[in-house]
Order: structure tokens, then C-alpha cells, then sequence
């Protein structure tokens, strides 16, 4: 493994950055091999297409093909534009030096497209969830990566709510996973809590998804790398599990953001980037933890009018819940898709099922371009957009106020966690 850090307070610039993986990455890993490039779709901050293009550049000449998947998980599909502005090229040069590289966005929901490549054993499954399950799980990913060669996963690690900190083999899982595995470690999480994983390392969820990575035999390179909004912080190649366990540490210094008391009000504004609530419940995740026990959680985004063009007609049924409001109606809500079933819970929060009732930590409140209607149908409140001035939020931390004006990869903890924010007691 390898590794380029930047100084404190400093950022990594893109010429030492190719240097960095022309000294580091070893032309024999492309050499008359065809190469598959696994990438974040666009609601991931990194600069992907600086180290592309690097790639590209060091290596289209030796290589028989070098093409490029989209991790979508269950994201929506990337159009040509939107690819190449991922890559950051312009639609003339993806005509001219990049006219041979191809471009696939990931089809979770195709079984034409998946190819099964093993089954995690119910005994497996009980020892990496610590007997929370005991059941099999199919694993399958896209067909696509069996016509290459190798594959070289590039992407950032951030603080992640399904797997303590994503990036490695998440990419590959649920990046390019069928659906199976995907739903399984997804509800393993929402059993286990946001609290409890965000932030973690070694989680069951990672221990599964590592587990599931073993099974795609192609050999493997990531390029992991930590960012924040101002620039690159570090960048790490070697196998899913070791770049992406250096680079996890360096997020855990850069992406967490610790505070003495919680919050009473959080107006978390969310990026263009999050264009649906499908992945503006980000602004959520990320700031559970400090938000007070029947506090109020503002999720700002006027841009987000669809709840999930994917998945929106089903979360329209189930509504926004707790855990213990599936567990305990559990007959009624098993065979919906797990992985929606977590999403829903991991934007409603923690809470608990009391005599028959539904009892919620806190409040979350949509200032979208979401209906009032709309909201009191998936039991989430609702704001005016247009009566909320963001800025008037700021500066009011000793009010019991947070103002975050671009949620979503910050996590914020307390130094204290309460017991419900503690890994190991659920």
C-alpha cells in the first residue's frame, strides 16, 4: 500500500497527486490488460476526473481497453453529460482522446445484467452479525466486471450511515451489487441504528460487505481518497481493505466535527448534489447524533422535489419510521424491499414502540420542494421553503441552533454520546 498526505491545513495539488500515482501504481497492473474503472456517480465530493485523467494518461497507450462503471447502487443512471462531467471532461473531448472508453452506469434492478458469483452461508451471516441473523444471502454484482481484467475502484471515503465509513469495497458492494446483498446489509444496519454505525470502522455491516468482496476474484486496486469541500486531503492505492482502512482513519480526523451539547434546532441545508431525498436524507444521518431528544431537524433543500424516482411509489406506502415501528408490525412490512425499509429509518431516527404507538426521538422537517401533503402522507412535517432565510440560523449556538450550510459528508458527534449513540448497546 501507498499513501500521499497533505501537511495540516493544506491540500494535495494535482500535479504531485500524478506524480504520486505514477510512482505508485505499477504499469504491470495495466499492461496489455483490460481495465474497468469503478466510479462514484455524482453525489459523492471528490475529484474523480483529476485522477482519471491521470490514469488515463500514464497508461491508455499499454492498456487494450481502459472503460468506466458508475457505482450507482440504486441511484438513478448517469446520462453521457453527466459522465463526463463526473470525469471532468467536455463532451468534445470524450469525441476525440477519450473516444475509446466506454461508458456503463450499473443496473441493479436487471437480472440480465447481474451474474451470481457465490452465497454467504446463514452460518457466516450469524458470525459477522453477531447472531442478529442467520440466514443466506445470494451474492451477485455486475456481469460487465467479468470482461476485464482488473478493476480499479477510485472514489472518496466519507462517514456513512449503512457502513460506518464507505468507500473500499463499497463501490463494489452495493455499488455494483445485485439487490440480495444490497437489502440485506442495508436493514442489518437500520437493526443496529445510524448512531451506532456512523463513524465506526469495523462494523458488521463493513465485515459483510468485506465478506462479499472476497467472492469478486479479479484482482483489485482502489484509489481511496479523503476530501473535504476546500480540496484533496489524502489519497491511498492498494486492496479494497487496506487503502481503504488508512484512508477511513484519515476521515474519521477530517470528516468529524465533535460538540459539548446538543442541539435543540438544526437547519441542514443540503447541495445540489443531493437531488432527490433518496440521498438528501444525508442531512440527516450526519447530524442525528447531536440533535436533542425532541429536537428539530430542518432538511433545507427548495432544489428536491421527488422523494426517489426509483423507489418513491413504495416509500409513499410505508412512510417515514423507526426501527421499532417495522419490528413490531413485522409480518406487514417483511417482504418490502429491506433496503427501503432502512432508508426509511435512517431518515426518521431513532425511536421506539410504546402501547401500540410509534414514539420518535425527534422531529424531521422537509423544506423542500416537497408537498405539505406530500409530507403528511410519509410522516414527515413540513416548511415553507420560501420562510426560511438560511443565514438567520447562523451564529446561534449558544441558542441551542446549528446551522450547517452543506450537510451531508460532515458527521457531527458529541464527545459524550448518550447510550443510544454507543456501538454495543443495542
Amino acid at each position: 500500500m501507498a499513501s500521499l498526505i497533505a501537511p495540516d491545513q493544506t491540500f494535495l495539488d494535482p500535479a504531485s497527486v500524478g506524480k504520486f500515482l505514477e510512482s505508485s501504481v505499477s504499469h504491470e497492473t495495466f499492461r496489455n490488460k483490460r481495465i474497468l474503472l469503478i466510479v462514484p456517480d455524482s453525489t459523492r465530493t471528490a475529484p474523480v476526473g483529476m485522477v482519471f485523467k491521470h490514469l488515463f494518461e500514464q497508461h491508455h497507450a499499454e492498456v487494450k481497453s481502459m472503460d468506466v462503471l458508475i457505482a450507482l447502487g440504486t441511484h438513478q443512471p448517469m446520462s453521457e453529460k453527466a459522465i463526463c462531467d463526473r470525469l471532468e471532461i467536455s463532451i468534445e473531448e470524450r469525441k476525440e482522446q477519450y473516444e475509446k472508453v466506454q461508458f456503463f452506469n450499473h443496473e441493479w434492478d436487471n437480472p440480465e445484467a447481474l451474474q451470481q458469483i457465490g452465497t454467504i452461508t446463514s452460518e457466516e451471516i450469524s458470525d459477522l452479525t453477531k447472531g442478529r441473523f442467520s440466514m443466506e444471502v445470494p451474492v451477485s454484482v455486475n456481469k460487465r466486471l467479468f470482461d476485464y481484467d482488473q478493476i480499479i475502484i477510485i472514489g472518496p471515503v466519507f462517514p456513512h450511515e449503512v457502513v460506518g465509513f464507505s468507500g473500499g469495497n463499497k463501490y463494489l458492494f452495493p455499488g455494483v451489487s445485485g439487490p440480495e446483498v444490497l437489502n440485506f446489509f442495508h436493514w442489518l444496519a437500520a437493526i443496529i441504528t445510524n448512531p451506532k454505525i456512523i463513524g465506526h470502522k469495523w462494523t458488521a455491516v463493513r465485515k459483510v460487505i468485506d465478506r462479499a468482496g472476497a467472492s469478486v476474484t479479479i484482482p483489485k486496486l482502489a484509489l481511496c481518497m479523503v476530501v473535504t469541500h476546500q480540496g484533496l486531503r489524502g489519497i491511498f492505492t492498494g486492496t479494497p481493505e487496506s487503502a481503504w482502512d488508512e484512508a477511513s482513519s484519515l476521515s474519521a480526523r477530517t470528516h468529524i466535527e465533535y460538540k459539548e451539547k446538543p442541539f435543540q434546532t438544526i437547519l441542514s441545508c443540503a447541495p445540489e448534489m443531493y437531488d432527490e431525498l433518496w440521498v438528501g436524507g444525508k442531512c440527516m444521518y450526519k447530524l442525528e447524533p447531536v440533535l436533542a431528544d425532541g429536537g428539530d431537524l430542518i432538511i433545507y433543500a427548495p432544489h428536491i422535489k421527488e422523494i426517489s424516482l426509483t423507489h418513491g411509489k413504495i416509500i409513499r406506502e410505508i412512510g417515514y419510521h423507526c426501527r421499532d415501528y417495522f419490528l413490531n408490525q413485522w409480518e406487514t412490512f417483511k417482504n418490502y424491499p429491506w433496503g427501503i425499509l432502512a432508508h426509511s429509518t435512517h431518515v426518521r431516527g431513532v425511536g421506539s414502540w410504546e402501547n401500540g404507538q410509534e414514539k420518535p426521538r425527534v422531529n424531521v422537517i422537509l423544506a423542500t420542494g416537497i408537498p405539505k401533503e406530500v409530507c403528511d402522507e410519509i410522516n414527515l412535517g413540513y416548511l415553507d421553503p420560501t420562510t426560511i432565510e438560511p443565514e438567520s440560523y447562523a451564529h446561534r449556538e449558544h441558542e441551542g441552533i446549528l446551522y450547517v450550510p452543506k450537510a451531508g459528508e460532515v458527521l457531527y458527534q458529541l464527545n459524550k454520546p448518550p447510550s443510544w449513540a454507543k456501538p454495543g448497546n443495542d
